[in-house]
Parts: C-alpha cells; sequence; structure tokens
C-alpha cells in the first residue's frame, strides 16, 4: 500500500487522482479539518467518476507532528509520498515552518526505517538549490547558502537533511525540487493566486523570474523515479525558465484581459517592504513583502534540467498549454 502525505494540496491532490486512476492502494492522511471537498474537485477536472476514485482512496486523520496517529497510518505501508508541508515566507512564521517541515519530514523518515518502507520520493522546492553568480545554469550541485534562502526554503533544507539521514539508514529516497507549480484549483495560495493578481489588471509585473513546471510533469516524475531503480539522487523539476512578465502576460491573454506593461523599480519594492511591515506590525497582517524576496528578484537564476531529461528519457509538457486549461477553469469559477 501506498501512503501519501501532503493529499489536500496541488501536487497531492493531482497524485492521488493518478494512484487512483493506476489502480493502486491508496492511504493518505489529512488533518482534523482539512478541505476534503477540494481534493475531489480537482478529480472532477479531469473525470467524470471522480466521487468513485476519491472514495477508493483511504483517508486517515492524523498530522505529521502527531507520532501515535501516524504510525498506525504507517502500517502495511510499503512505499511513502512525502509531499506535506507549510508553505509561509513570513520571518514570524520561521519556528513553526521548522516544527512542520523539518520535524515533520524526521517523523516520517523515523517510520519509514521503523517499518521497512521500500522507497519514498520526498517533494522539496527549487529554493533549496544554490544561486550562480556568474550567468551560468544552477543544477542540482550548485552550492546552497542559508543567506540567499527565505525562511521556507531554510526549513526545507533542513527537511531534506533528514531525508538524507533516511538514506543512510537505509531508506531509498528520491527527492524532486520544484519550481513553481502550475496547475488549476488552488485559486487562493501559491501559484495558483497568481491567476488572481493576474485577473485584478494592476498594470505592473515584477522583475525577474524563476522556473516554472505544470503540476502534471511533477506527478509524472515522482511516479516515475518511485518505479525505477535510481535512489538516493534528486532532481530539478523545472520544465520552463520564464520572465515574471511572461507568465502574467500569457495568463491574461488566456483570461481575455490587458496584460501587465509597467515593469516594478527596485525602489517601488523597497517602499512596499516597508509598507507590508508596517501593516503587520499594526494588524498583525503577516509579512508577504520581504528582504529575500525582493533579493531574489534582482537577477532571474536559470535552472537546468537535464538530469532528470536524461534520467528519464523525461518529455515536459507545454506550459502555454497548462496556462491555457487553468485560466479555462479560473474564467468558470470565478465569473
Amino acid at each position: 500500500m501506498i501512503l501519501v502525505t501532503g493529499g489536500t494540496g496541488l501536487v497531492g491532490a493531482h497524485l492521488l487522482l493518478k494512484l487512483a486512476e493506476d489502480g493502486h492502494s491508496v492511504r493518505a492522511i489529512h488533518r482534523e479539518g482539512s478541505n476534503l471537498q477540494r481534493v475531489e474537485k480537482v478529480f472532477g477536472y479531469y473525470r467524470k467518476d471522480a466521487m468513485a476514485l476519491f472514495n477508493s482512496i483511504e483517508w486517515i486523520v492524523a498530522d505529521i507532528n502527531d507520532i501515535p496517529a501516524l504510525d498506525i497510518a504507517f502500517i502495511g505501508i510499503t512505499k511513502v509520498y512525502h509531499a506535506a508541508a507549510l508553505i509561509s515566507f513570513d520571518p514570524s512564521d520561521e519556528k513553526i515552518l521548522q516544527k512542520i517541515n523539518a520535524e515533520g519530514t524526521a517523523n516520517i523518515i523515523n517510520l519509514c526505517i521503523a517499518h521497512s518502507v521500500e522507497k519514498l520520493c520526498y517533494v522539496s522546492t527549487i529554493g533549496t538549490i544554490g544561486k550562480t553568480f556568474d550567468g551560468k545554469d544552477a543544477t542540482e550541485e550548485t552550492p546552497w547558502s542559508p543567506l540567499e534562502a527565505n525562511v521556507y526554503g531554510r526549513s526545507k533544507y533542513a527537511a531534506e537533511m533528514e531525508v538524507w539521514r533516511g538514506s543512510q539508514e537505509g531508506v531509498p529516497i528520491v527527492m524532486v525540487n520544484p519550481g513553481v507549480i502550475v496547475g488549476p484549483g488552488f485559486w487562493d495560495n501559491g501559484s495558483g493566486a497568481i491567476f488572481n493578481t493576474a485577473q485584478k489588471t494592476y498594470g505592473y509585473y515584477p522583475p525577474g523570474g524563476t522556473g516554472f513546471i505544470s503540476v502534471h510533469d511533477v506527478v509524472a516524475m515522482m511516479q516515475q523515479l518511485m518505479a525505477s531503480s535510481i535512489m538516493n539522487e534528486r532532481f530539478i523539476a523545472v520544465a520552463e525558465n520564464w520572465t515574471y512578465h511572461k507568465l502574467l502576460t500569457e495568463i491574461a491573454e488566456n483570461l481575455k484581459i490587458k496584460p501587465p506593461t509597467k515593469a516594478l523599480k527596485f525602489w517601488q519594492l523597497e517602499v512596499g517592504r516597508w509598507f507590508d511591515g508596517l501593516k503587520n506590525l499594526l494588524f498583525k497582517s503577516g509579512r508577504t513583502l520581504t528582504k529575500s524576496h525582493i533579493r531574489s528578484l534582482k537577477n532571474q537564476q536559470i535552472y537546468e534540467n537535464r538530469k532528470i531529461v536524461k534520467a528519464l528519457s523525461f518529455e515536459f509538457r507545454s506550459l502555454k498549454d497548462e496556462i491555457r486549461f487553468c485560466s479555462k477553469l479560473f474564467k468558470e469559477e470565478n465569473p
């Protein structure tokens, strides 16, 4: 039986759909009160028998920091996909990020060891891939520094250290480091929020850019790595390197709205960061624009994907096709 953590997120929901379609016995953990209906909605984007597939999954209430509940969830498990994580870039959330992302991953690894799990796939982030300063593309081997990273990236790096520890203690692992993941159904957070931003037609776009990938590619990569003999390796998961201007323009064109035409200046971002800090101080609203955000926008880092292409003869989907599909669904759900 396969165990999936983070099944109520973008990657997890699409992974559960594929596993169910392929006829696997699947168990998924979720926190009490989490939105399972959103997972079923994602299934419905692709299948008329969404409810039957959703009902084929065994759901168990468990938190990745609740070891007794996790121990029960691990009974009879042979393979694990660990996609659960808290995503926040607010420096005030550093402790809880470390608690969920790093300590939670340590718990998963310890139970994989205790239950003799055959293989684990961990979903990390491109934020744990080092940056280059000579114009070269970043690879899996590019040195990483915590000084360059935001609080989320630091917590995921700590989680990666736990995964590597597991590999040294007998658990075969594979790891993917996705860029910004594009996929439908989660319009209020993560990459889904970009569609909301584009719809508001502010007219401005941030400088820089990063690596992007379809959620379907991330899931396919994970499944293929788990089915392969590859172990104890990590792979950058980026289909294309785009500027934010190109992304927002592509979304705007599909939403049939005016694309952004004005690049934000760095002084404007600094002013925005100051007001963001003041708003957080007065209203405890949480930070949405930090120094690390602005630093990452100054230069577009290009990420190389040759390792995964070579290892799996992997062929990526078109980002334009994914954006077209997501835009169609976004318009239907946000008229």
